[in-house]
């Protein structure tokens, strides 16, 4: 008997420890309540005791939330449509806060903080073209998204990291006439361009062109002034040669004369035998 009872003794203290004992780890984040009142929220990660059936602790997931709102339609300055598909990363910032708004629960979390993100898109959405948002300031708006909605969120105990836009596509009744639209954007700059380019193109011709005349004109000045000078060089020098045998130059030009016009058989000459073209055909001294 004494047996069982050391048993039940045991078990019992065994039990007792057990209620008695939590541990916290990385992941999580607890709450102590005393008889539903919460006494204690801020524990690090690690082994911790409590009071049993007096005290009770409540676990809460600490690692980053993802709320993945649906794609929603809003309005640019110019009002037109457009489809945002957008997230939000969160995690729980003050637990106590947390569990007194959002009882704990991560879905009324994120139900608390869609109005809020799609209230700030509206909002930066409506100040901005659809050129705006495309292109241009996409990453200013998520950066002012992120800070307005994370001030909002401490009043839930939540802490917003941040806030991202996936995607922005244009409905089908307004894509075709903004495609059209940048289409016709882009062909006027591709015809601008090709203008410059042509007249680049004919500027540079131009520009070759003259230089080609030039440099013909010159080479030609060149060649006609070292022409002229050669032949007044050859000149000098058939005046001087002339002077110092004029009878046996022009014995010399008379043969060139004789073998150029008797170059060939058929060549007919109709000339007075006693010209001065023969006369040295009579005399070797070219005497009549």
């Amino acid at each position: 008997m004494n047996t069982k009872l050391l048993g039940v003794i045991l078990l019992a203290a065994f039990v007792l420890v057990g209620l008695s004992v939590f541990t916290v780890d990385e992941r999580e984040k607890a709450i102590k309540f005393r008889l539903g009142e919460i006494v204690r929220a801020d524990y690090e990660p690690g082994l911790y005791f409590q009071t049993p059936f007096i005290n009770n602790v409540r676990k809460f997931d600490a690692r980053i939330q993802t709320l993945d709102a649906k794609p929603t339609r809003y309005l640019t300055k110019e009002k037109k449509n457009v489809i945002v598909d957008s997230f939000v990363k969160w995690r729980i910032g003050d637990l106590e806060t947390y569990y007194i708004t959002m009882g704990g629960d991560p879905n009324r979390a994120n139900a608390a903080l869609f109005p809020i993100v799609n209230d700030q898109l509206r909002s930066e959405f409506g100040k901005r073209t659809i050129r705006e948002v495309v292109s241009g300031e996409r990453a200013e708006i998520m950066s002012i998204l992120a800070a307005n909605t994370k001030t909002q969120a401490v009043k839930y105990g939540i802490d917003v990291i941040d806030v991202r836009i996936k995607r922005i596509d244009l409905p089908q009744d307004v894509s075709g006439s903004v495609y059209d639209r940048m289409r016709a954007e882009r062909d006027r700059v591709a015809k601008e361009l090709r203008a410059r380019g042509r007249a680049e193109g004919e500027r540079l011709r131009a520009d070759a062109d003259r230089q080609y005349t030039v440099t013909l004109a010159e080479a030609y000045r060149d060649a006609q002034t070292l022409r002229g000078e050669g032949d007044a060089k050859a000149a000098e020098i058939y005046a001087k040669a002339y002077d110092k045998n004029k009878e046996f130059y022009s014995l010399y030009r008379s043969l060139n004369a004789y073998k150029a016009s008797f170059a060939s058989k058929n060549d007919i000459l109709v000339i007075e035998p006693d010209a001065d073209f023969f006369k040295y055909f009579n005399s070797p001294k070219g005497k009549k």
